[in-house]
């Protein structure tokens, strides 16, 4: 007989959410993994003893790791989403009759709450996994990753320069004139203006070039522009991709079994090396609250810098940072000599230490030139400085640390670091982007990306900590059967033995 499922909509009496619930169940048991208590008096002085009660703020913490946990970064819609799961209903502590946050009140409060709240949840969460055995701390790989603000560029304008504002009102007094913001008023140096017209015109007038002849195309810069919609936002571009307002992920990750040790937001004009120093300082301080150290640091070209080697180094850190492809070894044709601090030419002669430099940039370079009447009387010079009256080189400050990187990066250790990398911090990011809500950022402000970045890292820590498994030795007992007893031949044997050593 066939049947048929008939639905009444009628009023349940009696209804229990823990029931419903499995045990197996993952939000029941993240409820039971993590003391949430403590978020009680990191937020209390930042309420008021008066006044209507707000958002519980374990409520709140919760509510947001659920949208990173279902890769959910509307409010509306993880507000909507709640209220359908019993077991996140369970999770958070609510009824099936109760109505949950209004949108709004999850946006404020994530507003009133500073980082600091959202990097001792961070903390608390690390420290469980180390306590599990999910991080050995001495090696750690590091890397970044743009990831979208919520701003587009067509919001950009241009920056004022310094000491010009905005029009304002003929017969207004000089107090009333309207000061600019600090981010539309241009600072970048004269020199880095001039290569950016330059580069500007050059490619405005360069035939093929994608999108420049164009009528509506706009060539930008950060150094002329900036969004008023999200000034800490920067313009920057993917290999591959089209330009954006981004901001730039960087992360810290254990090899052991992929733990994110540390994240942070940075600017995404900006060099991946030169985060590096900060971010170590971070990663360090948190390692040894866990006593760890670390003794490894793995990472991309792009971390790649003078400062970053001696500071590691300084440190007693092995980098396995590959130098930059522009980076020579060896100059063909001279020779170092490192007793005297000089170079010494085809003909030997010699190219002593001058003196230091500094480039437009802030690099530190080791200036070092022949003497004049050696390079007159040469019989290279045709071929060696044909438009010139000496030779001269510049070579980094800190050569010595880049030549130690090089042999590191070509050695077969550095190989199998490399590789170290390429699994262990590199899934991290694409979990992040298009499994934790990584791939636009709902906020706006480097300090809500933070803690944007902050709640994604925690939510991949926490699914990492619920799924491990501890892997258990396995002791098997064999029972042997009893030796055979011994017969009257063996006996018999043993006696003969015993008549002949008497004899003797």
């Amino acid at each position: 007989m066939q049947g048929q499922k008939k639905f009444t909509d009628k009023e349940v009496t009696r209804f229990r959410l823990s029931e419903r619930v499995p045990v197996h169940n993952f939000y029941r048991r993240l409820a039971e993994l993590v003391d949430w208590r403590f978020l009680y008096q990191e937020t209390q002085a930042l309420y008021s003893h008066t006044g209507q009660p707000s958002l519980d703020p374990v409520v709140f913490f919760k509510l947001v790791l659920v949208g990173r946990l279902e890769n959910l970064v509307s409010d509306r819609r993880l507000v909507e989403h709640c209220s359908l799961r019993l077991d996140i209903l369970y999770f958070l502590g609510y009824e099936v009759d109760e109505e949950l946050p209004w949108h709004s009140t999850i946006s404020r409060t994530r507003q009133l709450y500073p980082v600091v709240v959202f990097e001792h949840l961070f903390d608390q969460v690390f420290a469980q996994c180390v306590a599990q055995g999910l991080v050995a701390g001495d090696t750690q790989a590091v890397d970044s990753a743009p990831v979208k603000a919520n701003a587009s560029l067509e919001s950009v304008v241009p920056k004022q320069v310094a000491g010009i504002t905005g029009p304002y009102l003929a017969d207004s007094t000089s107090d009333s004139r309207p000061v600019p913001a600090p981010e539309s008023i241009i600072t970048a140096p004269a020199h880095q203006l001039r290569q950016l017209a330059t580069h500007q015109t050059t490619r405005a007038t360069q035939e093929g070039a994608p999108g420049a002849q164009h009528p509506k195309a706009r060539l930008l810069s950060n150094k002329t522009h900036y969004s008023p919609t999200d000034p800490d936002a920067r313009i920057s571009v993917k290999p591959g991709k089209a330009r954006a307002l981004n901001y730039l992920c960087s992360v810290a990750v254990d090899t052991a079994y992929g733990v994110i040790s540390h994240v942070q937001a940075d600017l995404a004009d900006s060099r991946d090396s030169l985060h590096l120093p900060g971010l170590m300082q971070h990663l360090q301080r948190r390692l040894a609250a866990n006593e760890l150290q670390v003794r490894d640091v793995v990472a991309d070209t792009g971390y790649s810098n003078d400062f970053n080697y001696v500071l590691l180094e300084h440190q007693e850190i092995t980098p396995w940072i590959p130098v930059f492809g522009a980076y020579k070894p060896v100059l063909d044709g001279f020779t170092y000599h490192a007793s005297a601090d000089e170079y010494r030419c085809r003909a030997d002669k010699p190219l002593p230490f001058r003196k230091y430099r500094t480039t437009a940039d802030g690099t530190w370079m080791k200036h070092y030139r022949a003497n004049y009447q050696d390079c007159q009387h040469c019989p290279f010079k045709a071929s060696c400085v044909p438009y010139a009256d000496h030779k001269q080189l510049n070579r980094s400050a800190f050569d010595a640390a880049y030549h130690r990187a090089w042999h590191r990066q070509r050695s077969r250790q550095g190989q199998h670091m490399r590789r170290v990398r390429q699994r262990t911090v590199e899934p991290v990011f694409g979990n992040l982007v298009h499994q934790y809500g990584l791939r636009r950022i709902n906020v706006r402000g480097r300090a809500g990306a933070h803690k944007s970045m902050l709640l994604a890292a925690i939510a991949y820590n926490l699914k990492k900590l619920l799924r491990y498994r501890p892997e258990r030795t396995q002791c098997l007992a064999i029972a042997l059967p009893p030796p055979p007893p011994l017969g009257r031949f063996f006996w018999l044997r043993v006696r003969h033995k015993l008549t002949n050593r008497k004899s003797q």
